[in-house]
């Protein structure tokens, strides 16, 4: 079916479905099938198809229900930990912090996104990072008469023209637990010309929300109950945020948090910021970083490529290190290139802006 019989048909259910309501507060993915010709960023055609994404809560048990209940009763909201898990907060990023060892979770975490119907196309135990696949969010399509009626036969004319992808990296800490890390990234559907006769794919914000989800979601994968995690996503201290500033005449992110705590936070950032953290010394507070601009095959760069001037002719991933170092209880964040010379001032002042953006 082309791409104009699809619209077609999409405004009519729309049009007679208009008192349905988005369903925005669920999760259910789905992994994107075979669709019309789009302009798509090369990862997203490593989509496996009609692999579905179903994330249910957590079974319930008569036990597990008593204990959350007795959570609900006891345990105050502002709690920020449980048992052997607690968590962290800084502005919109949230990650766990675990008493046990990373090659004790490694495989509970791999077995989360496998139970939940997940494909991972990155799985490397060695530098504690894994990925899912381009996967669309179901629970976004309006749920109307003939999309229950019709929708289950003709499951291709529904889209939501967003596609989502999570990374989850596992990192030692200093005191010998583990830190849990994931985060989102998005991309979204948009005409490409003024006509509204073509689409392509272009990158979209990460969403906070749909990270904290999931690691809630992981909580309970790990022992929390379901009270229990809803009350430690609910709490939790907030950082003062970051600011952009100069170092000999350089620029730099200053944050108001010590090494440990903005070690974890860069890392996010930059997960969640299309960079891939291709390894990392934190003793020396470096992350050796690669960049990929999505569309670097294409004819227009997208939002990455114009951020960093990639065009067609000029496509080669560009890496870096990115340099945490203490002030106290600050830290800076800079960039160098890969032989620890100091990074070209305009590159340098990209990296810098977006860190800080992710980093608010």
């Amino acid at each position: 079916m082309n791409p104009f019989s699809r619209l077609a048909i999409l405004g009519l259910t729309l049009t007679l479905g208009a008192c349905s309501v988005l369903e925005t507060d669920k999760v259910d993915y789905k992994s994107a099938g075979k669709a019309p010709s789009l302009e798509v960023p090369p990862d997203l055609t490593q989509l496996s198809r009609e692999t579905r994404y179903a994330v249910p809560g957590a079974a319930v048990t008569a036990s597990s229900f008593q204990i959350g209940q007795v959570a609900t009763q006891t345990t105050p909201t502002a709690a920020t930990a449980m048992g052997d898990v607690r968590i962290e907060r800084a502005g919109t990023q949230r990650w766990l912090v675990i008493s046990r060892p990373a090659d004790k979770l490694w495989d509970p975490v791999k077995d989360f996104w496998i139970e939940n119907g997940f494909l991972l196309v990155m799985d490397q135990a060695n530098l504690g990072i894994m990925e899912t696949d381009w996967a669309e969010n179901r629970a976004k399509l309006p749920q109307d008469f003939i999309r229950n009626t019709i929708g289950k036969v003709f499951e291709s004319l529904y889209s939501t023209g967003e596609r989502d992808k999570f990374r989850t990296r596992l990192e030692r800490n200093a005191s010998g637990g583990t830190d849990i890390f994931i985060s989102h990234r998005g991309m979204i559907e948009v005409y490409s010309n003024t006509t509204k006769d073509q689409t392509m794919w272009q990158p979209r914000a990460a969403d906070p929300e749909l990270e904290t989800e999931f690691l809630r979601r992981l909580m309970v994968k790990l022992g929390i109950s379901e009270a229990q995690s809803k009350a430690l996503v609910a709490a939790g201290p907030v950082s003062q945020g970051a600011q952009i500033d100069t170092v000999n005449g350089q620029p730099v992110v200053r944050l108001d948090d010590e090494f440990d705590r903005a070690w974890r936070r860069v890392g996010l950032a930059l997960d969640r910021t299309n960079f891939t953290v291709e390894d990392r010394d934190r003793s020396k507070g470096i992350y050796f970083v690669r960049y990929v601009a999505p569309n670097a095959d294409k004819t227009e760069p997208g939002f990455f490529g114009k951020l960093f001037g990639a065009d067609k002719q000029d496509s080669a991933p560009q890496k870096f290190k990115i340099l945490v170092l203490s002030q106290g209880k600050a830290s800076t964040v800079s960039v160098q290139n890969l032989d620890g010379s100091t990074a070209a001032a305009a590159d340098a002042q990209r990296i810098v802006k977006v860190l800080a953006e992710d980093l608010k």
